[in-house]
């Protein structure tokens, strides 16, 4: 089996985890889990509603205390030093709505000013040049379409240009056109900035698309990690 995504400690893992465990009202819905992700990797957790994924994340971005475990991205323990490393890493979810009431324009350069972003007009043109968000950027966020929503919100996940990337479910709501046209997005920033994804999803074929290495977790447990192809070839996915 392939050693990517281990809890093994390596000079170009940008995501290390160990341990990592929450608890709410006294159940357990995180239990310890264990992986890296390097430097240009894409790994996957891959797992039903309800599986821990987005808890996981949300652990990672500072938004939940850990009950137990430990998280370094880039180096710093997110507990103790998330500040250091908040500027370098952003994330996506069409789950988790920007406010409604300003425009997409507005949204994408308020969050451009909050990461220091060196011209933030420039920005937010380019971002909207690529995303092709040109015709909405002076849109209200609530009257957008659910695949609009997710394109502006991808684009403010990238307005700063992360050195890593978290992703809960990036293509829900999308057409098949749409999202494949996304995924090939995705990996052409990485491409271009060598990030760090970590991708949550429940679909095998977006998994497939877009991972090097996939984790599948079960109430709140990995239960198995290998390739796209070793679980595919094991589960007949």
């Amino acid at each position: 089996m392939s050693t990517y995504a281990t809890d093994q400690v390596a000079a170009d893992q940008v995501i290390n985890i160990t341990g990592l465990c929450k608890d709410f009202d006294g159940k357990r819905v995180v239990d310890d889990v264990a992986f890296a992700v390097a430097r240009g990797q894409t790994v996957a957790l891959l797992g039903a509603n309800g599986a821990g994924k987005t808890t996981t994340i949300a652990m990672l971005l500072g938004l939940l205390l850990p009950t137990a475990g430990r998280i370094h991205l880039l180096g710093e323990d997110m507990v103790r030093h998330r500040h250091r490393v908040l500027g370098r890493i952003n994330f996506s979810s069409p789950y988790v709505d920007l406010p409604r009431r300003l425009t997409v324009g507005q949204n994408l350069t308020f969050f451009a000013r909050l990461y220091g972003v060196a011209d933030p007009k420039a920005r937010v043109r380019e971002l909207a040049a690529r995303l092709e968000l040109e015709d909405l950027l002076n849109q209200q966020m609530g009257q957008l379409s659910a695949g609009q929503k997710t394109r502006a919100s991808l684009a403010k996940a990238l307005v700063n240009r992360p050195e890593i990337l978290l992703l809960d479910e990036p293509t829900a709501s999308l057409d098949p056109d749409t999202a494949d046209w996304v995924r090939g997005y995705l990996q052409a920033y990485q491409k271009r900035r060598g990030a760090a994804i970590l991708l949550a999803s429940h679909n095998m074929a977006e998994v497939e698309r877009l991972a090097d290495f996939v984790l599948m977790m079960r109430a709140g447990h990995i239960v198995d990690r290998g390739t796209p192809v070793e679980l595919i070839q094991r589960y007949g996915l």
